[in-house]
């Protein structure tokens, strides 16, 4: 069956052998093991995963892709396709008691950041992510305090996993050919945060401020949100820009505007 690539589902497929052996020698699938993978498109993937012996879903929004899978992996024990949108999957769900997904996908570039950030709403089940992306979303995610890449996308994905950049994916290796360079990128969720924030929406809000305007100083770019005569108990120099602070950093202003704003509200 021939399936034309469809450009507003930001289709790619891998074909490349020698990548394709590269992500298994990579992921060390294991026999028993219960996986996940979003969008497999034409069964590159799929194929070299079921013969290591693991139970697989599949998630798939291309109902064409969906009939060409069920055709060519019909009557698979260790198979099941489902014909949703990953966006609205509820993934918990295909884990049993005390069991942990392991999860792997080329993902669309357009959806890529949303389904990631949906899948760590239930990190809980989840013992590691693997996932083809845009070599500057994985620049962005691996990003380390002082560099360009680093940024909201970065410090809210190393608060919940830690990142892994493992190798980079030439474009000639999918068809079509996409016009940039692909990597792909392990993420292990944290059995403990590596640092306490006390709200996350706080959080959240702390940081998209303070990248909102990243070439301020947080002192201005958060004026809004801490006032000037508190930067020094907090013990963090106002003069610095969004991309100097660490993640430690950011948890500590958020859990200090967590609680002042608990404060004002109790005072109301």
């Amino acid at each position: 069956m021939m399936h034309i690539p469809r450009k507003r589902f930001g289709q790619n497929f891998l074909h490349d052998a020698s990548v394709i052996r590269q992500i298994l020698s990579s992921v060390q699938a294991r026999p028993g093991e219960h996986w996940v993978e979003i969008g497999p498109g034409q069964g590159a993937l799929t194929e070299p995963l079921l013969k290591t012996g693991v139970r697989l879903d599949l998630v798939e929004l291309d109902r064409d892709l969906v009939a060409l899978l069920k055709a060519q992996f019909h009557g698979h024990p260790n198979l099941t396709v489902h014909s949703v949108d990953a966006l609205k999957f509820d993934f918990k769900a295909l884990a049993g008691d005390g069991e942990k997904l392991r999860i792997i996908g080329n993902l669309p570039y357009n959806i890529s950041t949303p389904l990631m950030f949906h899948l760590l709403e239930t990190a809980g089940c989840i013992e590691d992510m693997h996932f083809m992306l845009q070599k500057e979303v994985v620049e962005r995610l691996c990003a380390a305090p002082g560099s360009k890449q680093y940024g909201r996308l970065g410090i809210m994905m190393q608060y919940y996993c830690a990142a892994e950049w493992l190798f980079d994916v030439p474009p000639e290796s999918f068809d079509p050919v996409p016009k940039v360079t692909s990597a792909v990128v392990k993420l292990t969720p944290h059995a403990t945060p590596p640092v306490r924030v006390n709200n996350m929406a706080k959080f959240n809000e702390v940081v998209t401020h303070a990248f909102s305007q990243r070439r301020k100083t947080i002192r201005n770019s958060l004026k809004k949100l801490i006032p000037e005569d508190q930067w020094a108990g907090l013990t963090i120099d106002p003069g610095d820009r969004a991309e100097n602070l660490s993640l430690a950093d950011y948890a500590k202003i958020s859990n200090w505007y967590d609680a002042e704003s608990k404060q004002l509200t109790n005072r109301l």
